[in-house]
């Protein structure tokens, strides 16, 4: 029995040294707690695990399963990014946070020792609100601050704590751009620009057809009195066409336009009326002279 003593204490003290290398196994750890079972298949997919287990100090920001599908719809390069993001190198449970004097402060996380996060995009911001509330986000400007710590998971001091967050935290252009998700540009301002023509010029032809009717009695009137005139004051004129019948038929025609042409009508038709009776008068004298005489 003696002989064995001295190889067990060697063991034992083997095992001492071992221990922290192989203090916790997140893949084990996360199994024994269902709600957690696709945030834990995202870790051992990201090959993320594994790298987890190396580590003597951490703590983990799980998601549950209903939460979880914020990462798992990510591109696969973009989820080890966001995973990392979940994995703070240091210990920190509940009591720790609370301890927190200035109420907010920087965390560290895998994805900064990764060497892709730009900026401050490798770290965490907490922050303790005054009612108690703690919460986590991207240390981004800008990045909204909302995963709020729900409880405790499992802990061992001061190797390894798990807590559960409320959503994931995905930091802004973390696949890619930041400007990659901007809106294009507008382009419908200038579309109104021809119905506003083609309104300008619909109306355009109304007025000028109710102008031109207005108007139109008016055009058609006035030529009517200056035909009529010459018509009437040419039988009138003294020359040889007043006696002839072609003289009477404008006079007769004349009437029938204007009340105003039937005097001066009638006043042709007088006078070559009393010509021939003077001349008549003038004959009939001639001859009782002649017989007179």
């Amino acid at each position: 029995m003696a002989s064995r003593s001295p190889t067990i204490a060697l063991l034992l003290v083997l095992a001492g040294f071992t221990s922290p290398a192989s203090a916790f196994n997140i893949t084990r750890l996360l199994g024994e707690f269902s709600d957690f079972s696709t945030f834990n298949s995202l870790l051992s997919q990201a090959k993320l695990a594994d790298e987890i287990n190396r580590r003597q100090t951490i703590t983990v920001l799980a998601v549950d399963n209903g939460a979880a599908g914020g990462i798992s719809s990510l591109p696969s390069d973009v989820q080890r990014k966001v995973l990392s993001m979940h994995v703070v190198l240091d210990y920190y449970d509940k009591a720790k946070l609370e301890a927190i004097k200035n109420h907010t402060t920087l965390l560290t996380t895998m994805f900064q020792s990764s060497g892709q996060a730009t900026d401050r995009m490798g770290f965490l911001n907490f922050t303790k609100h005054s009612d108690g509330t703690m919460v986590f986000g991207s240390a981004e400007p800008g990045a909204p601050k909302n995963s709020q710590i729900v409880k405790s998971v499992a802990s061992r001091p001061y190797n390894i704590s798990v807590l559960q967050v409320s959503s994931p935290i995905v930091p802004p252009g973390v696949g890619g751009s930041p400007d990659t998700g901007a809106p294009p540009p507008h382009k419908a301002a200038t579309a109104p620009a021809p119905a506003a023509e083609g309104k300008k010029e619909a109306p355009a032809p109304a007025p000028s057809d109710d102008d031109g009717g207005a108007d139109a009695p008016a055009d058609a009137d006035a030529p009517g009195p200056a035909a009529d005139g010459p018509a009437a004051d040419g039988p009138a004129a003294d020359g040889p066409g007043a006696d002839g019948p072609a003289a009477d038929g404008p006079a007769a025609d004349a009437p029938a336009h204007k009340k105003g042409s039937d005097d001066a009508a009638d006043a042709p038709e007088g006078s070559a009326t009393g010509k021939v009776v003077a001349r008549a008068g003038l004959g009939i004298v001639a001859l009782l002279m002649t017989i007179i005489i």
